[in-house]
């Protein structure tokens, strides 16, 4: 039995329920998960997944003859029956191309006539349900554990100075100012100012995020006493980071969703995106979204874009720094 889910690592996240539901739905069956190469650090440890499949689509199996090559692969696989999370063209005709018996896709997706059985998708609903939706054809959505699954490493895995930060008694606060998109990006100078606050109140800081976001946290970490990850720990790595910090501060991104597997207190700024679209704080009870108010242009996309469509960075820049530090306040314990 085969998932596929070759989206962001936040959107594998929140696909992680469907895990333990297929073992329900198929117990005994083994459980391989096709995800990109750098998700698949989120899913390795995961006990009920047989195997990992690392489809790099954007990279050396791009196309059609990637398409073919994997599909050829998991043909020789023997896969009785995929569930396809994905919507995608490629998706689709990989998974026809496999020869795989019983497929099963949402019907907004491309190619959907591709898949033996279809099924509905609900955009209103949280994106942990709309990804659940794939298997109501099987079972009631109520039947089904909603809980997000991770796996992180023990510390004493990690390298010994990342396990110096999680092994030193002193609390440490993770910010995350990056993110894909760069209307999705809080203003880097209040990402400063709130950091430069929790230094004074006596945490340690730690910046964290993708290589991509070396630039701007550097800006965020200069002349300040922070430790700057970013860049340099593993997806894995990163997992663990989030599961021993007093609070996490970021963007709508990953990191919220670590947050949310882990029950880490979290505060979560969304810019030009909304959780009014499914991708905010899933079952964390120390969770807090604040986003600015009053913006006419707000929300301007459901993932983000690039550039700011009125040139205005209104969203990035309009909320202050203390209504973060206000409801940081409220889930953060003391030092």
């Amino acid at each position: 039995m085969l998932l596929v889910q070759t989206s962001y690592l936040g959107d594998t996240i929140l696909s992680t329920p469907l895990i333990a539901a297929l073992h329900q739905l198929h117990p005994g069956t083994q459980l391989w998960l096709m995800t990109t190469p750098a998700a698949a650090g989120l899913v390795t440890d995961d006990p009920l997944v047989h195997r990992v499949i690392a489809f790099d689509k954007r990279g050396r199996e791009s196309g059609f003859t990637g398409i073919l090559r994997m599909s050829r692969r998991l043909r020789r696989i023997g896969f009785d029956r995929a569930y396809a999370l994905q919507r995608s063209y490629r998706t689709a005709l990989m998974l026809r191309l496999s020869g795989i018996a019983h497929l099963t896709g949402f019907r907004t997706a491309k190619l959907a006539f591709a898949f033996h059985s279809r099924q509905a998708r609900d955009t209103d609903a949280h994106d942990v349900l709309r990804n659940l939706g794939l298997l109501a054809g099987e079972t009631p959505l109520r039947a089904l554990d909603t809980s997000l699954r991770l796996f992180p490493p023990p510390v004493d895995r990690l390298d010994s100075k990342l396990a110096a930060q999680i092994q030193d008694p002193r609390p440490y606060v993770l910010l995350v100012p990056g993110s894909a998109r760069k209307t999705k990006r809080w203003h880097w100078d209040h990402f400063r100012t709130v950091a430069d606050r929790l230094l004074d109140r006596g945490y340690r800081v730690l910046l964290m995020g993708a290589a991509a976001d070396r630039a701007v946290s550097r800006r965020v970490a200069r002349g300040l006493g922070v430790v700057n990850l970013a860049g340099r720990t593993s997806v894995p790595a990163t997992m663990t980071l989030v599961r021993h910090a007093a609070a996490v501060v970021c963007n709508d991104s990953m990191a919220q969703h670590l947050a949310s597997a882990f029950r880490t207190p979290c505060v979560v700024v969304f810019c030009a995106t909304s959780p009014a679209f499914g991708f905010g704080p899933w079952q964390n009870p120390d969770a807090v979204v604040v986003e600015a108010q009053g913006l006419a242009c707000k929300p301007c996309s459901r993932h983000g874009e690039q550039h700011c469509p009125t040139g205005t960075q209104a969203c990035m820049e309009a909320l202050k720094p203390q209504v973060v530090l206000d409801a940081l306040e409220s889930v953060l314990p003391a030092p």
